[in-house]
């Protein structure tokens, strides 16, 4: 499903790690861990085609215009913008042709799941940092793209959200859909998911999630 060729990326002229060569199956889960400023996001931004490659290429097995779903740190978003919550998570059926009926009826059926109920029209200002990134999850649950990339998708929310996020993830990858999550909670990634892409200046490792967090230095994956 995923593959990275030769790839490096970062500022121009400024590659954060060795060339990465690695591929990810279709239907697998796998976390992105590594410190602060490692580039985990804007690899992910890469292999969202957000972002260009300083070298290398990266290959999909969908095409990225629907078959892609790329969740951002809600730090990017502009609160300012004057919509509700209600038309942020309905932004989830772009290039949808369901029916109106249908999709009214699976918007309910998404605010029900990330509870949401009431919120609707509060718009994106008024909602605290959980409930918002809770609406941003809600949207992405709307949309039917195998390939999923999370930015930190646990950010802001409380302990409620934490398992609402694991469950819709592990019935996302149920599903067979392909997971990509950054993710700095080392516990939820040795709970839940099973492989572990650690990004280093001096280079990538892939492995087990439980071991490959157990071997490293803390410095290396907060």
């Amino acid at each position: 499903m995923i593959g990275c060729h030769a790839l490096r990326w970062g500022a121009p002229g400024q590659p954060l790690t060795p060339a990465l060569d690695f591929e990810l199956p279709k239907g697998s889960l796998t976390a992105i861990i590594g410190a602060n400023g490692s580039g985990k996001s804007s690899l992910l931004k890469v292999i969202a085609g957000l972002q260009k490659p300083l070298a290398g290429k990266v290959s999909l097995g969908v095409p990225r215009r629907g078959g892609v779903s790329f969740l951002p740190q809600q730090q990017h978003l502009d609160r300012q913008f004057p919509i509700s919550l209600q038309a942020l998570v309905a932004a989830g059926f772009w290039g949808n042709r369901q029916s109106a009926e249908i999709r009214n009826q699976r918007l309910a059926t998404v605010l029900e799941n990330w509870c949401l109920n009431g919120l609707e029209n509060r718009p994106l200002m008024a909602l605290s940092g959980g409930e918002l990134q809770r609406a941003l999850l809600a949207r992405l649950s709307l949309t039917e793209a195998p390939l999923l990339l999370l930015d930190e998708p646990h950010a802001a929310l409380d302990e409620l959200g934490q398992a609402l996020l694991w469950k819709h993830i592990h019935q996302w990858h149920l599903e067979g859909r392909t997971l990509m999550i950054v993710c700095h909670d080392l516990a939820a990634v040795r709970e839940h998911i099973p492989h572990t892409l650690l990004i280093k200046s001096s280079g990538c490792v892939f492995g087990p999630s439980a071991e490959l967090i157990r071997q490293q230095p803390p410095s290396q994956v907060a």
